[in-house]
């Protein structure tokens, strides 16, 4: 190194001591972490510390160099012990022990395994040089940062890789002069090395997990705040200085705000040494909470003047839950994997807490509804459901956990147990549980020992069925009506979809309701009532509901309750021609949920259900739920109607829309049709009035659309090979002022081009991995590649795209192999389509059961579809 550059002497010592092995069978060590080498090491090391110096050159291609010292308490130092290192061998150049050369040592397998002889008991030192492997450093031309969890940081420096593990962090980088860095630590001092070269020391942090550990490096600026006297700054590569000037602001009170609320809830002050961030280009998901150096997809806080209400919200809630992280997977980190879900539930419950305050005017509950319940719904009625805790053997697998059921149904279930404890000792519980096991770790069952103490219910027993268990309830509605049409009986019936007899406990509110518009009362709607029932077993009969009228009834009322709900046959026909009627957004919203779901389930007719939706979006006042109608009149219309069919039902939908943009007055809420109505464009006068847009450089009246939007814009059309497609391409590229959305148009251009030759060009160059390390940029990509006007071409890509699949999950970050599939998957319809998916199950019957049961999850519509 440049001032601690790596001498030439440790290849030779290489040669002399380190035993490269790579045969499996010789080996004591399996690649990755399992369950078993955690808790091995977990119970033999203590006190950890590190140490680590990179020597990052500005040229993306040469490599980086580095220098790891581990300390730590070793207990049975007789035992070997065995660091983390998934590169190959050859980039391991010295191992040295209590300052000497180790002996014995055995690179292999994805370890540095220590043997006896360089071990002992109590204090011990260890240190590496080393080659970093990059396939986490996600190295761009001038700048760089890490993406660590779950298990990637062992794949660019040697280290004990595990969450129980947490260990005090000190970083020095040795960096090109021009570039800027954040860190979790506090930058300690720079100093000047000369050559175009500086050297940055970064504080010691608090105890934290491996996969938090973070660092970004590059040509970025920075911005700056001090509201509050709670110092801030973010790093950006952002070129337009006006979409800065019109967000920072606010991207920082964001943040004082989720701060401010956060400390008051836990009791507990930030409890890390500093609050930076980064937003970063195309980074892989929307935020990664690192302590001290939280980094964000940049367009996900730089938001355009044309933003959406959900956008807007979209960016609270995205900062409130990786602020939350800070207490709720931080400060206290699960012990093992399986419990990973606890982080994510908890940064989710209170981020849904948060964001109230920011936006006054919005039905939070409803809000709650429409975020988490579509998404859960799409797994758990698949035949590719998971339960929220899953087994975990090895942390090479612990990518596949992350999913719809963690981020959505997870908070479900965390309401639910709020609601059986109460929110007082739901807070007390959770006060207790962060300072119990502050800078250490837990489980789930740790926590519900906590709440059990104040709960009559036995919450492990309650906790077994909604957490361990994969699945949704279904709860059918049984009534029956005197000659008077009153109520006779009305009986909820739950049943397990699985045929395995399961039973889950739930509270819900039986809403009796009147006929739409006859007055309000607290629920929005008058001549409604609500009874409040516990369903616990096969069979409830609500007796309360005897004698009473009812237009129709919603076993779910209230949007708490969680499953399939099955509706009589009276309730059912009466909101499938009278929802868009209904006085109470909450009603509206649940009745069009259980209608979906009755579509879905074969008890409704595609026709009647689009002739209802049709009626409903042209009505609907409210933003969230014409957004949510709108997704759903999009798959509706993709994947449910054939194309002859579409192509006349596309001048209705058209006209409905773009008459909805222009007669709505909030510009969020003209977004929203004008982003729907561009999704649905088939007819040649849609065509040439979206490509207006793009050639002039026009917005509608009261919208202003971004570069962003016409990109978009364009692309759509070349799918459509709409005339001049080609050359709205090549114009909107030179457009671009910013080089990295030039790039990111040209390299998925390709997948939108007439020619399905250079379209499969640009799905074979998928196979190498380095060409898929931006995933937002490939997803794009397939998400082209596969529009269903270009289905018929594609299909042949989906088994090959299948194929791929172990491979993905193997490389990529933790969402991508189910995005993959949804990309892959989301624009066909056909029955060849999902006999291809079918017959590649059938014959790779040992593909890995999470990955599926991730092709299950994203073939579900699919298979619907084509039924």
């Amino acid at each position: 190194m440049q001032g601690g550059r790596l001498k030439t002497w440790t290849l030779l010592f290489i040669a002399m001591s380190i035993a490269c092995d790579t045969r499996p069978e010789e080996s004591p060590l399996q690649r990755g972490v399992s369950r078993e080498l955690a808790q091995e090491r977990s119970r033999r090391i203590s006190q950890l510390r590190y140490r680590m110096r990179l020597d990052i050159p500005e040229q993306q291609s040469q490599p980086i160099e580095g220098r790891v010292q581990a300390r730590f308490s070793l207990s049975g130092a007789s035992r070997p012990l065995a660091l983390d290192f998934n590169a190959p061998a050859q980039q391991v150049l010295a191992v040295r022990a209590q300052d000497q050369p180790a002996e014995g040592v055995r690179v292999g397998e994805g370890h540095i395994l220590l043997q006896a002889p360089s071990l002992k008991e109590g204090d011990n030192v260890i240190e590496v040089d080393f080659i970093a492997g990059d396939s986490s450093l996600n190295r761009r031309q001038d700048y760089l940062y890490t993406l660590f969890v779950p298990d990637r940081a062992s794949t660019s420096f040697p280290l004990f890789d595990q969450p129980d593990l947490k260990a005090r962090f000190t970083l020095e980088l040795e960096m090109p002069a021009s570039w800027t860095a954040v860190a979790n630590g506090a930058l300690e001092a720079c100093e000047d090395l000369g050559e175009g070269r500086r050297h940055c020391r970064y504080a010691e942090t608090q105890p934290i997990p491996s996969y938090l550990l973070a660092f970004a490096a590059g040509k970025f600026e920075v911005e700056e705040w001090h509201g509050q006297g709670r110092p801030m700054r973010f790093l950006h590569r952002e070129s337009d200085a006006d979409k800065v000037a019109r967000n920072a602001q606010q991207i920082f009170e964001l943040h004082q705000r989720a701060l401010t609320w956060l400390e008051d809830y836990t009791d507990i002050d930030y409890p890390f040494a500093k609050f930076d961030f980064a937003l970063i280009p195309s980074f892989q998901y929307g935020g990664m909470e690192h302590p001290g150096a939280i980094f964000y997809r940049a367009d996900r806080l730089f938001l355009e003047e044309s933003a959406t209400q959900s956008q807007q919200l979209g960016r609270t809630s995205l900062i409130a839950h990786e602020t939350a992280h800070m207490w709720f997977g931080d400060l206290v980190t699960m012990e093992w994997f399986n419990d990973v879900w606890t982080k994510e539930v908890f940064a989710n419950f209170m981020a849904a807490k948060i964001v109230h305050p920011s936006f006054p005017q919005l039905d939070h509950d409803l809000r709650f509804l429409l975020a988490h319940y579509p998404s859960a719904y799409a797994v758990d009625r698949s035949r590719g459901a998971n339960p929220i805790r899953q087994e975990l053997d090895n942390l090479l697998e612990a990518g596949t956990l992350y999913g719809a059921i963690i981020y959505q149904k997870a908070p479900i279930v965390m309401k639910h147990l709020e609601l059986l404890v109460g929110e007082d000792n739901m807070r007390r519980g959770l006060r207790r549980y962060l300072s119990d096991f502050a800078y250490g770790n837990a489980t789930w069952p740790d926590l519900i020992a906590i709440l059990d103490e104040s709960s009559p219910l036995d919450l492990k027993q309650w906790s077994h069925a909604w957490v361990e268990e994969p699945g949704r309830p279904n709860v059918r509605s049984q009534l029956e009506r005197d000659e008077q049409g009153r109520i006779a009986s009305l009986t909820l019936q739950q049943s397990d979809p699985w045929g395995q007899g399961r039973q889950w406990t739930q509270d819900l509110n039986v809403l009796l309701a009147a006929e739409a518009g006859s007055g309000t009362d607290q629920t929005g709607a008058s001549g409604h009532r609500l009874i409040p029932v516990r369903l616990e077993g096969s069979s409830l009969t609500i007796g309360e509901a005897s004698g009473e009228q009812a237009a129709w009834i919603l076993p779910n009322g209230s949007g708490i309750g969680y499953g399939y709900f099955q509706l009589d046959p009276d309730s059912l026909d009466y909101l499938l021609h009278h929802f868009p009627d209904l006085e109470a957004p909450m009603h509206r919203a649940l009745a069009w949920m259980t209608l979906w779901e009755a579509f879905l389930h074969q008890q409704t007719e595609r026709e009647a259900l689009t002739e209802t939706l049709i009626g409903a979006i042209s009505r609907e006042p409210v933003e969230q739920i014409v957004e949510r109608l709108l997704s759903d009149l999009q798959t509706l219309y993709w994947r449910f109607w054939p194309a002859s069919e579409r192509r006349q039902l596309a001048p209705r939908l058209e006209e409905m829309l773009w008459g909805s943009m222009e007669t709505a007055e909030d510009p969020s809420l003209k977004k929203t049709f004008f982003d729907g109505y561009s999704d649905i464009a088939l007819t040649p006068q849609a065509l040439q009035r979206l490509a207006k847009l793009v050639d002039e450089q026009q917005s509608p009246r009261g919208l202003t659309l971004s570069p962003a939007d016409y990109t978009s814009l364009a692309l759509m059309l070349a799918v459509q090979e709409a005339p001049g497609w080609r050359a709205r391409l090549d114009q909107q590229s030179e457009r671009l002022e910013n080089p990295e959305r030039r790039q990111r148009l040209e390299f998925i251009r390709p997948a939108a081009d007439h020619d399905a030759a250079r379209r499969r060009a640009f799905f074979e160059s998928l196979r190498d991995a380095q060409k898929r390390r931006r995933e937002p940029w490939v997803l794009t990509g397939l998400h082209l590649l596969h529009h269903p006007l270009r289905a018929e071409e594609s299909q042949k890509l989906i088994r090959p795209s299948l194929e791929m699949l172990p491979e993905i999950q193997r490389t990529g970050d933790i969402f991508f192999p189910k995005r993959w599939l949804d990309a892959v998957l989301g624009g066909h319809r056909s029955t060849q389509a999902a006999e291809t998916v079918q017959v590649f199950l059938d014959e790779n019957p040992d593909l890995p059961p999470r990955l599926r049961g991730k092709v299950l999850q994203s073939a579900d519509l699919l298979f619907r579809a084509a039924r």
